[in-house]
């Protein structure tokens, strides 16, 4: 079809027009007939979102993407455009990609008007046909609608009377495109207004000119929530107009957020071959933004974006990464250490209600990794006060004990890996519980028997001093040992 450059040859071809909805169903159906995957690399919405876009999209309907942030809104707008024919015939020359065979605009009327069969044609890729747009408070309507255009006027010696000195919005050059209003609360409610009418008629007018374009367009809006308070509110008239609201969500599983996070994150080839995250890790991690989804130092309605387990898993690896050049090793392992590398990532991503300001962006990351920790610990060992004396043998017994004698363990946050393991080695009773424990394949020794000084920590059977380059672990009551020896020697002086 794009060897065709004329009307004439056009026509001869039997093309037959079809608006943006019929061809975006027409293709959808296709699709679902040949059981292929219709928004590729969109996961943990196979069951929920996706049936409700498809429904929208056979209902012929423009949609509304309603979520939090970092839920895949815009995304899946943009995968819309999968489901567009590949190429589409154009008057040649029209700004606003007139149909050759039911054209709108003055310029491609006239332009068939005087050539007739002889109207050059040319063809846009599905790409070029989608348009995107931002609201903010400054949009204007000229912006999305048009005006009239005083140096085209001056140009063409026109009357400002003419149609052809109009200069088309955003909106009209959609015409026959996918068109997409991100953040739509943000936008003006006068500006809202303007899109009434085509929502409703399919039709707009500009400027007070008679002319009204009859717009082929496929309308796709998204919003936050927590934009209604905030920022602003979509106007009850423009949401009854739009057909299908579409609620979207965060990943329900550990599973699901951790594949997103892999495929999204963007390493480099040298940092995927150099750096080990085990699944462990890539779990932990995820765990985290789910403690954060649900701690009460964190804003609900802000939400959590997916974003933040992508950097995070971005900065994990780089922490690790930069351990390793410092140390001169070939090749390193993640370890729990490196999760005080994702700290920037969690603080610049999470929205904090009164009391976590009180506390502090910092303690709040701290406390979510803490939380994340023993959850994850708790999937592979026993809860210490499930232990039952007399009928268990304590697993934890000699570890405490080694604390107890007045053992600390100094984990340095660029310890080298000898160094690291070496360390690990001298907590008595710390390699016998992995040995005896059921893990992963891929599990390393040296991480879960860090993995086990930390919850041991959380669930108050150690404690952990954290300074900027290092962790201490000692036994519980040291610290109590340390106070009344300073309050000692104060009584003495």
């Amino acid at each position: 079809m794009k060897s065709i450059t004329t009307l004439g040859a056009l026509k001869q071809s039997n093309y037959r027009s079809k608006t943006i909805k019929e061809e975006l169903r027409d293709n959808l159906i296709q699709k679902l007939q040949n059981k292929e995957v219709v928004f590729e690399g969109i996961l943990g919405f196979e069951d929920t979102v996706i049936p409700d876009l498809e429904r929208a999209i056979l209902s012929r309907h423009n949609i509304l993407l309603l979520g939090l942030r970092g839920q895949a809104k815009t995304r899946l707008a943009r995968l819309m455009v999968q489901l567009l024919d590949e190429y589409t015939p154009i008057v040649g020359g029209s700004e606003i990609m007139d149909d050759p065979l039911n054209p709108i605009s003055r310029f491609a009327i006239d332009l068939i008007a005087e050539k007739g069969d002889d109207t050059p044609v040319e063809w846009v890729h599905r790409d070029e046909r989608y348009v995107e747009k931002l609201a903010t408070p400054d949009v204007s309507i000229a912006d999305l609608v048009g005006d009239v255009d005083p140096i085209k006027a001056a140009t063409l010696k026109l009357p400002y009377s003419d149609e052809r000195v109009i200069h088309f919005g955003l909106i009209p050059r959609a015409h026959r495109s996918i068109f997409v209003i991100n953040e739509l609360p943000d936008l003006q409610a006068r500006i809202q207004v303007s899109l009434f009418n085509i929502l409703q008629e399919g039709d707009m007018q500009i400027r007070g000119f008679k002319l009204r374009l009859p717009l082929d367009i496929q309308f796709v809006f998204t919003a936050n929530p927590e934009d209604y308070t905030n920022r602003g509110s979509i106007i009850t008239p423009l949401k009854d107009r739009i057909e299908s609201q579409i609620l979207t969500h965060y990943p329900k599983t550990i599973e699901i957020a951790r594949t997103i996070t892999q495929q999204e994150a963007k390493l480099l080839p040298a940092q995927k071959e150099q750096v080990v995250v085990p699944d462990m890790m890539k779990d932990l991690l995820e765990r985290i933004v789910f403690e954060a989804r649900k701690s009460e130092f964190v804003d609900e309605k802000s939400g959590v974006s997916a974003r933040l387990s992508i950097s995070a898993f971005e900065n994990l690896v780089s922490t690790a990464e930069r351990r390793m050049l410092i140390n001169g090793d070939a090749s390193t392992t993640v370890r729990l250490t490196d999760l005080w590398g994702i700290v920037p990532a969690i603080t610049g991503k999470v929205e904090l209600v009164y009391e976590g300001e009180q506390e502090g962006p910092y303690a709040v990351a701290i406390s979510l990794m803490g939380n994340a920790i023993k959850e994850q610990f708790l999937t592979y060992f026993k809860h210490p006060d499930q232990i039952e004396e007399g009928v268990d043998r304590d697993p934890y017994g000699a570890i405490k004990a080694w604390f107890q004698g007045g053992n600390t363990l100094d984990l340095l946050n660029d310890d080298s890996n000898a160094a690291y393991e070496k360390k690990l080695a001298k907590v008595a009773g710390l390699n016998k519980l992995i040995e005896r424990t059921t893990l992963p394949d891929d599990s390393p020794t040296p991480l879960f028997m860090e993995l086990v000084l930390h919850a041991m920590t959380e669930l108050d059977i150690l404690n952990k001093d954290v300074l900027e380059s290092k962790m201490t672990f000692r036994d519980i009551l040291a610290n109590m040992f340390d106070e009344g020896d300073l309050f000692d020697d104060y009584r003495d002086n």
